[in-house]
């Protein structure tokens, strides 16, 4: 077996986590469970391009459960836990190429050789797999029947190639199911963005002034927790529905460029570039902390920020501290990419068990109706995304009202009125 990870001898240490992960992940494992029994993925080689966690390692399971031919590589080069990695290679030999800090060469590397497998399926966190195949190995693309998406920022693109009709196969928008974006993106990201930042500094957020740009899922879940932890919240949008939906929600709005002199802390969370922009580090103060939490590093300006710096260096681990020629210093973490995976480790187990049953459940999806789905985006079908609520409830203890029969009668007839 092939792979490319930083340490095999990490693997025990892996393994132990991977299994604290899934006592935290009860619907995932009934899917497992299911999985084994009926092979729905029988003779599917799947290609995942995934951040390589101890959540993602249970997925993998599942998926290889239901018969299918896994690899796995990494969708951001800080996502990967190595002993995660080298746990999957021994316990559950799935191929996995990944090392924590890799190059972009290396990176794009694991890209081509979880390609190399010739996948019937790509499972994308940010469609950098299915760009990859759709730009330099198109000879693949005949046998590859459909995929699955996780992340906002891998749907607009997916979309953008659908638009364009380039897109070559169907794909899945998991990351629109109600289970996935409503829950994982909202309270997964809440809870672990505000985790990453706290680890790469152990600043007390009480009393700060945390700037959020974007209010879409992402931002109101970090937005919320960050003021539960006693920091002054700004939020910058520009969707005027949505900002106005921050302002009754209890927050300050204004531009990036009025918020860029009062903020403490900065986090952006949009799927857009340059979101903090030259402009904006010129008149941050002294000490100002900028983070991303969107899915790639281009939503700060860094080479804007090298450029009008007269020194850097490393002031904690995740931490690069940029010195201005005015005499500022400006404390970039996790070199932009995505700060709750770069120095925490991502959302916690019980959401992804949410989002990573979609994920397993698209895949049989797409295998039981790839002749009828055509090339573009789809969203998780609602009996998948509703079944997926229920079990998380049943796993909860949490019972709920039932219809009766007369309610159904009710609400699907027009006669009665007041």
């Amino acid at each position: 077996m092939e792979y490319d990870i930083k340490d095999i001898k990490q693997a025990e240490g892996g393994r132990r986590r991977i299994d604290w992960a899934e006592r935290e992940m009860p619907v995932l494992r009934s899917i497992l469970e299911r999985f084994r029994k009926e092979k729905p993925l029988k003779g599917m080689r799947v290609s995942a391009c995934l951040h390589v966690t101890t959540e993602t390692a249970n997925l993998m399971h599942t998926l290889a459960e239901g018969g299918a031919d896994v690899v796995l590589t990494a969708s951001n080069p800080l996502s990967t836990q190595d002993d995660v990695a080298a746990a999957l290679v021994s316990h559950f030999e799935i191929p996995v190429f990944a090392i924590k800090g890799e190059d972009n060469i290396t990176y794009y590397k694991h890209i081509e050789a979880a390609l190399d497998h010739k996948p019937h399926m790509t499972m994308d966190d940010g469609a950098d797999l299915v760009s990859t195949l759709h730009k330099s190995r198109r000879e693949l693309l005949d046998t590859v029947i459909g995929g699955t998406e996780e992340t906002t920022t891998g749907v607009i693109r997916l979309k953008a190639m659908a638009a364009d009709g380039a897109l070559e196969f169907p794909v899945v928008a998991v990351n629109d199911a109600m289970t996935k974006h409503f829950f994982d993106n909202r309270y997964g990201t809440g809870q672990s963005t505000l985790d990453g930042i706290i680890r790469a500094t152990n600043v007390l957020l009480a009393g700060k002034t945390f700037v959020v740009s974007g209010y879409g899922w992402c931002g109101r879940g970090l937005a919320q927790k960050a003021r539960g932890m006693g920091a002054n919240v700004i939020v910058t949008e520009v969707d005027p529905m949505v900002a106005l939906e921050a302002v009754m929600d209890g927050f300050r709005v204004m531009p990036m460029a009025q918020a860029a002199s009062a903020g403490d802390i900065f986090c952006t969370l949009t799927g857009d570039l340059n979101v903090i922009d030259k402009h904006h580090f010129e008149v941050m103060k002294d000490g100002a902390i900028v983070s991303n939490s969107g899915h790639f590093n281009v939503e700060i300006n860094i080479p804007a920020l090298e450029e009008m710096s007269t020194d850097k260096r490393q002031a904690r681990p995740f931490v690069d501290q940029y010195l201005l020629d005015d005499g500022r210093k400006i404390n970039l973490l996790g070199e932009g990419r995505l700060i709750n995976l770069a120095s925490a480790e991502g959302h916690p187990a019980s959401v992804m068990d949410m989002s990573f049953a979609n994920q397993a459940l698209a895949a049989e999806y797409i295998v039981k109706n790839a002749d009828k789905l055509e090339k573009k985006v789809y969203g998780v079908p609602e009996e998948i995304d509703r079944e997926i609520a229920r079990l998380k409830l049943e796993a909860m203890g949490v019972e709920i009202d039932v219809l009766t029969p007369e309610q159904v009668e009710y609400l699907n007839s027009w006669e009665e009125g007041t």
